[in-house]
């Protein structure tokens, strides 16, 4: 899968932000994509600051560019643009103060087309990345919130990997119908992304009808509504997960389905059992899961765990790289 992603970035080049460019984890990823030549790392940190904590850990991040808010040449502008952007729910002085942070200054880096994408999260909460996100970059037309896709690889039976797409499970807590609408349809252009050819399966306690309660009847619906507007879109449920997996179950639960027992792009009524989902299939089905990969956003804007290591860092900015027009 890398393989792919990397061959696609050597033919279009992009700039990823880091937001906490004086963590060693960044500074190792950093070196290693900067071995590769086809992603450069623009590191939001004090220059002197970056380069000694590059130099201390041993790695060689030259060739990387970094840009320090507190010294940054087109400041005047960013904030301008900022101010713009918030439409008077902030002054010039509260944006150049948040400008001063690395999540907000690393989000306008790409707002104003300096940038192609930004990674940040290994020190900064969920919540610091996204909300800058929300406010500058903002969603897609269209589209009315953010949603989140994993993406899960394992090596596959007879060589290759089996990848599979899970949603959401990082970023609504409760989705409504119309969200879920959103996110089914988010996820499946993410799949494509990675190689996938979506077959979505809206999954449920349920399938056809057999059990009856309010989530049922939203999953049902959002399918239906999805094939209404693309009937050429592979997609059915409501769906219970051995049904998705199975070809025998899937085809006694849902006969005539082409998505029943063949599916590869989940997507959880909840947080709950999407969070719940991925994770089984992470420590029990031996798969690695990247993300969380956020969705509907105009630029690609990605969050790390806290606790990430260099080589999660490194495989997240391909992934972000590769959702870059």
């Amino acid at each position: 899968m890398f393989g792919k992603l990397i061959s696609m970035l050597k033919a279009s080049p992009k700039r990823i932000v880091f937001t906490e460019g004086t963590d060693a984890r960044i500074l190792e990823a950093s070196a290693r994509l900067l071995s590769g030549t086809f992603l450069t790392p623009v590191l939001v940190g004090n220059p002197d600051e970056v380069r000694k904590a590059a130099e201390e850990a041993g790695f060689n991040i030259r060739g990387a560019e970094i840009l320090d808010p507190a010294n940054f040449d087109r400041m005047d502008e960013m904030v301008e643009t900022m101010v713009d952007l918030r439409k008077g729910k902030m002054t010039a002085e509260q944006c150049r103060e948040l400008l001063l942070q690395g999540n907000y200054f690393g989000t306008m880096l790409v707002k104003m087309g300096i940038a192609d994408c930004l990674l940040g999260g290994a020190t900064y909460s969920t919540a610091d990345t996204v909300r800058p996100a929300l406010q500058l970059i903002k969603t897609k037309p269209g589209n009315k919130i953010v949603s989140s896709c994993f993406i899960l690889v394992r090596p596959g039976a007879s060589g290759g990997n089996e990848v599979l797409a899970m949603g959401d499970c990082a970023i609504n807590i409760d989705p409504s119908e119309d969200d879920l609408v959103e996110i089914a349809t988010e996820c499946a252009k993410c799949a494509r992304t990675f190689g996938v050819d979506p077959k979505v399966a809206m999954l449920s306690y349920s399938t056809k009808g057999s059990g009856k309660g309010e989530t049922v009847d939203k999953m049902r619906n959002a399918c239906q509504r999805i094939k209404e507007m693309n009937p050429d879109f592979a997609i059915d449920g409501e769906m219970q997960f051995d049904a998705a997996v199975s070809p025998s179950v899937g085809q006694l639960k849902f006969p005539g389905s082409t998505v029943a027992g063949h599916a590869n792009t989940f997507i959880f009524p909840n947080i709950n059992a999407g969070n719940i989902g991925y994770k089984i299939a992470q420590r029990l089905g031996n798969f690695d899961a990247y993300g969380p990969i956020l969705l509907g956003l105009n630029a690609p804007i990605n969050d790390l765990s806290r606790g990430c290591n260099a080589a999660e860092v490194y495989s997240m900015a391909i992934i972000t790289a590769a959702l870059a027009d």
